[in-house]
């Protein structure tokens, strides 16, 4: 099949043929071969945007799984949605021995993989992340839980401050007296960024 032209190309080349220039010129002043441009001539080579890429929406062969595909397979994914396409490849040729299975398997593995995509369980979605250095830090405070710790008998009241650096899992925490201000993370957040250089 030759290669399609643009609508652009095949009207300047008409354009070119009717102001009364020769095939083989006009077809030298737009960088097209003489055959594509005898084609053009002809009608039969249509513009790129005209052309339709039509997808096969028939079967070209009697369905190798019809038989076996609702009344055996189908109950058997519904009951157990991991088995693997040469799982039920064996199931098959045990149940149905007379029939050559194992040419059916890739077609198995095709039917399986569209049923997992529409009636399957539901996969877990993950967003990944990616960090690059120098970019993020990330800190919070927080109350360690448990036994309460005491300096002479009297309950410490603080908390720590937690900074890491994503990309390199570099961590530093600093012990805040009190409670979460602005005071406390501006010194200990000064003190981290002092640390990681």
């Amino acid at each position: 099949m030759p290669a399609p032209l643009s609508l652009r190309i095949k009207e300047q080349y008409m354009a070119k043929r009717a102001s009364g220039l020769s095939q083989q010129i006009a077809a030298d002043a737009l960088g097209i071969s003489v055959r594509s441009a005898q084609r053009i001539d002809r009608g039969e080579l249509q513009a790129q945007a005209q052309q339709q890429q039509r997808g096969r929406h028939w079967r070209k062969r009697a369905d190798p799984l019809a038989e076996v595909w609702d009344s055996v397979l189908v109950p058997m994914l519904e009951k157990a949605p991991q088995l693997e396409p040469q799982t039920l490849l064996l199931h098959l040729e045990q149940v149905f021995p007379a029939q050559e299975w194992y040419r059916r398997k890739r077609t198995l593995q095709r039917r399986v993989e569209q049923w997992r995509a529409l009636h399957g369980p539901a996969h877990d979605v993950m967003f990944l992340q990616t960090h690059q250095p120098g970019v993020l830090g990330i800190s919070d405070f927080t109350v360690l839980k448990g036994q309460p710790i005491t300096i002479a008998g009297v309950a410490f009241e603080h908390r720590l401050f937690h900074f890491r650096l994503p990309y390199s899992g570099w961590c530093h925490v600093e012990v805040t007296h009190g409670g979460e201000s602005f005071v406390a993370l501006a010194e200990a957040l000064q003190n981290a960024l002092v640390l990681c250089g």
